[in-house]
């Protein structure tokens, strides 16, 4: 079996790998260190929580024990989608280069510019970054990446699930053409291989497991559940996670509730609390300082419950993690896995669940579909799971709208020919009554013919009254009104007309 001690890196790095209690390297170390030592380029596959971020940690303090910064040239850079995962790979360079006088900088969002800047300017040997906070520095002149040797690029697809491709092939173009490139992803989606036949060299490929696999030492299950009103959703799904939780009792030591929406991170965060349980949320909207003071406050263990949307999903490592609940089913079928990687990690076990409304059906296929494997559904008591009936109901009740409504434009189109047959068949009803009393139909037909006249003569008169209204509204020196002006116009207007039309 391979040891740390047989991968050829530096006497200080293997003390402070044996102090850091690790002996034996996870299949993605023992398979990517070497390649990287040698200055190639590597392409690292592996599912979450097998210890990826060691796997560049270690040979970039290796290779840059040897040499010196200068001041806005960083000798190495390290791009992470989130604030957390940055903040937890400078945790990992701590550990492992206390013994090798290396300076590293930490660029993220939420964190003083000015305090940034001034240890860019000092001169850092490992600049860890996110791409936006990067490029802003860059953008403002404080940055010069033309000395970067190394480069890597951390959960290369939740970058692309983050909309930062873009800003990941410009950082490339920012550096040297001969720098080392060490990427590594949980999965290979087609934009992420585009890049890597972009901008790496030949690369080592490193895959010690198929691509989007949970860990085998996590029991996972699945509780599908049918709210009793539409309205009434949200409280009785939260009152099923509060069942799963009471369910595990004190196996349940610490948890993530993974929510779709930040909004409903915040409401299942304050409803926990509410029936007293220990939980805080964390997600974007809220101020880094307050991020990571939750995430210490879990890791410490004074925070039982960590409410979480997507952006814990990714490089959180805390060890101890005994439980995941989702309580949505993920949008992409990818972050299933990641999420529940928060757990059974190292070699642990842990246990993972997920609750599946109707709607969140067809996501949940596609989970099953990604992972290969079918996940056990959980029952509980009082909770009511949806039966293939109800769908089939739903599914006729959809089907039906569009035939009632063709139903009733026939219905109408049936009522509409009696009207016109009754119509074309009106003469032959009226002739039997003109020749059997022609001097009531010849009566009847002068006195339909005077009426007729005299509404003529009516309206006539009206449109006479009209005109001759419309004509004082125009000329008539008695009433100053001008035609489409309004009565408020003044009276000087209607002077100028009337005396123009004079003249």
């Amino acid at each position: 079996m391979t040891k740390f001690s047989d991968l050829n890196l530096n006497p200080k790095v293997l003390k402070a790998i044996e102090e850091a209690g690790y002996e034996t390297p996870t299949p993605i170390q023992a398979g990517a260190i070497p390649h990287a030592l040698e200055g190639k380029d590597v392409l690292g596959i592996a599912q979450t929580g097998t210890g990826k971020t060691a796997s560049f940690t270690l040979p970039m303090i290796t290779a840059l024990a040897r040499g010196r910064a200068r001041a806005r040239m960083p000798r190495s850079l390290v791009l992470c989608p989130t604030r957390e995962l940055a903040a937890q790979v400078a945790e990992n360079f701590d550990t492992y280069a206390k013994y090798v006088k290396l300076t590293k900088a930490l660029l993220i969002g939420g964190v003083s510019f000015k305090e940034q800047e001034q240890l860019i300017d000092k001169g850092v040997d490992v600049l860890i970054a996110t791409p936006g906070r990067l490029l802003d520095h860059f953008e403002r002149g404080k940055l010069i990446l033309t000395d970067v040797k190394v480069m890597v690029v951390d959960e290369a697809d939740r970058m692309l699930d983050m909309g930062f491709i873009p800003d990941i092939e410009r950082i490339f173009s920012l550096t040297p053409f001969t720098r080392q490139t060490l990427f590594f992803s949980a999965t290979m989606a087609p934009e992420i291989e585009r890049i890597t036949n972009t901008f790496l060299s030949n690369p080592e490929r490193i895959e010690v497991a198929r691509q989007a696999t949970a860990s085998e030492t996590i029991e996972q299950g699945a509780v599908f559940f049918k709210a009793s009103r539409r309205d009434r959703e949200g409280s009785e799904k939260r009152k099923v996670l509060r069942t799963l939780i009471d369910r595990e009792g004190e196996k349940c030591t610490n948890a993530i509730v993974f929510c779709n929406r930040k909004v409903d991170v915040d409401i299942v965060a304050k409803s926990l609390k509410k029936y007293g349980y220990n939980a805080e949320p964390i997600h974007g909207d809220l101020d880094q300082s307050q991020r990571m003071r939750t995430l210490d406050g879990f890791r410490d263990g004074s925070i039982r419950l960590l409410i979480a949307s997507d952006v814990a999903a990714r490089g959180l490592d805390v060890p101890s993690v005994s439980h995941v609940f989702n309580f949505d089913v993920p949008g992409h079928a990818e972050d299933y896995v990641h999420r529940i990687g928060r757990t059974g990690r190292a070699g642990r076990e842990g246990k993972a669940f997920t609750i599946v409304v109707p709607r969140d059906e067809k996501n949940f296929e596609d989970v099953e579909k990604l992972i290969q494997k079918e996940i056990p559904r959980v029952e509980l008591p009082g909770v009511k799971a949806p039966e293939a009936s109800d769908a089939a109901a739903d599914e006729e009740k959809t089907e039906a709208k569009p035939k009632r409504t063709r139903s009733r434009s026939r219905k109408s189109d049936k009522s509409a020919a009696p009207a016109e047959t009754a119509v074309a068949e009106a003469p032959a009803t009226e002739a039997p009554v003109e020749t059997a009393a022609p001097e009531k139909a010849e009566s009847e037909k002068v006195s339909s013919e005077k009426s007729a006249s005299d509404k003529n003569d009516g309206n006539k008169g009206r449109s006479d009254r009209g005109r001759s209204d419309r004509g004082r509204g125009r000329g008539s020196k008695s009433d100053n009104n001008v035609v489409g002006m309004g009565d408020h116009m003044p009276e000087f207007i209607a002077l100028s007309f009337d005396e123009r039309r004079a003249s």
